[in-house]
């Protein structure tokens, strides 16, 4: 029996995965180690293999196989746009991907007018004016604080995740727009889901159960 490979993104949403797969039966013990370098962890009795990476590589890992399951933010999936199947809204990580910027702005995402926009996802950004909107606009990629553009004059407004607006209101900026809902998305490499289909859909099955019965 081959090795069932997850790649999780670092942080919040590792543990939030892992504490879900405990309760379907599914463990790492040597995860729990917080002293740990290790870079994978085995779990021998189960033929599992879990490793963490930063968000932005977890659907390079499971399109190209070195994974055969994946967990990250939709955010990640929409941006990085790679060939896998997302199988599973794990319900948690919720936020928005909004328009945001000062409440003046408002009137310059009805009138169509070209406006510069500052965003970590511009990817999302450009899609969502391009395509949705039908507004010509200038994405400007920043890395860090992107609240920072439209306080400045980088930009007129920004897209990013929202989860309490409490950064924005700060700072004297609010959501304009929402362009989707977000959350952590379980992906599968295309293979992996033909060569491992029962051990996957069992996985899943088992997620889907504790997942829709957490809701009722």
């Amino acid at each position: 029996m081959r090795y069932l490979t997850f790649a999780l993104a670092k942080g919040r949403l590792a543990k939030q995965t892992l504490a879900l797969l405990e309760q379907i039966g599914i463990t790492c013990e040597e995860m729990k180690d917080p002293d740990t370098r290790k870079l994978i962890f085995v779990n021998e009795e189960q033929k599992l293999k879990f490793f963490l990476s930063k968000a932005t590589d977890v659907p390079t890992y499971v399109e190209y196989g070195a994974a055969d399951i994946g967990v990250v933010g939709k955010d990640t999936l929409l941006e990085e746009g790679r060939n896998l199947y997302e199988v599973l809204d794990l319900g948690f990580g919720k936020c928005r991907m909004c328009v945001c910027g000062p409440a003046s702005a408002r009137e310059l995402l009805k009138k169509n007018e070209i406006i510069r926009v500052a965003s970590k996802y511009p990817v999302i950004a450009k899609d969502y004016f391009n395509h949705q909107k039908n507004q010509t606009v200038e994405i400007i990629k920043l890395n860090g604080s992107v609240e920072l553009a439209p306080i400045v004059g980088l930009s007129e407004v920004i897209v990013d995740i929202v989860e309490t607006g409490g950064t924005l209101k700060e700072n004297g900026l609010e959501v304009l727009e929402e362009i989707c809902p977000l959350s952590a998305r379980m992906v599968v490499n295309q293979v992996s889901l033909k060569m491992e289909n029962a051990r996957i859909r069992k996985l899943l099955a088992d997620l889907n159960h504790l997942i829709n019965s957490e809701k009722n």
